[in-house]
């Protein structure tokens, strides 16, 4: 694929767009959604002794966080592979 070519470029971008969109949409369904919206009923289980519900609230959010950046990354990687992108390495791989 030419990397060059204008539809090379825009299904390039569309695939990038769609998947931070998705990428954020899980990570507000996850920090606002379980650490707010559905707290209480989070909070009815338990695991290591704290309740869920305040776990997602200050700390899983911040950690899908964090594993929504890894992802993406590894996402990136392929799709510039796909769009002939990619960083050479020594070997010109």
């Amino acid at each position: 694929m030419d990397p060059n070519h204008p539809d090379s470029r825009m299904a390039y971008w569309k695939k990038n767009t769609s998947l931070v969109i998705k990428l954020l949409i899980v990570w507000f369904v996850v920090s606002f959604g379980c650490g707010i919206i559905l707290v209480e009923p989070l909070n009815t289980i338990q695991i290591g002794g704290y309740k869920l519900g305040f776990w997602f609230a200050q700390q899983g959010s911040i950690y899908t966080f964090v594993a929504l950046i890894f992802y993406y990354a590894h996402r990136m990687k392929k799709i510039d592979r796909e769009a002939g992108l990619h960083e050479r390495d020594e070997n010109g791989e």
